[in-house]
């Protein structure tokens, strides 16, 4: 058996939770725009259910190797990086230069979060 560093594992468990959670959170205002809110929550509702499937498992392994900080800015770093393509490809709205500023903004949240990982001090 491969052994895979926690880090890793995490990472790619809160992928797929976050592509099940960008689902239920936005996909409902294009598929389901025309049906009652009570059933578009109930559907989101649905598909957080496989997202907590994942996320939990995903931050409990996480957390042996991450302090809290560090998983959370990881979790946004995350979600930025599926919402992007889930706006441009599925909701079909225009790549907007934002983004990259936003983006931008977060590696700078990624470096002060683990930077002290990664320096000997």
């Amino acid at each position: 058996m491969i052994n895979t560093h926690p880090a890793l594992i995490s990472v790619g468990l809160l992928i797929f939770s976050n592509i099940f959670m960008t689902f239920a959170w936005y996909a409902h205002l294009k598929s389901m725009n025309h049906k009652p809110w009570i059933v578009a929550a109930l559907v989101s509702w649905g598909i957080a259910l496989f997202e907590y499937l994942l996320q939990v498992p995903a931050n409990r392994i996480g957390f042996t190797v991450m302090n809290l900080g560090q998983l959370k800015v990881l979790q946004e770093v995350i979600t930025l990086s599926v919402f992007v393509p889930f706006v441009v490809f599925y909701m079909k709205e225009p790549l907007k230069l934002d983004y990259l500023w936003a983006g931008l903004c977060l590696v700078g949240a990624v470096f002060f979060i683990f930077r002290s990982k990664f320096s000997a001090v």
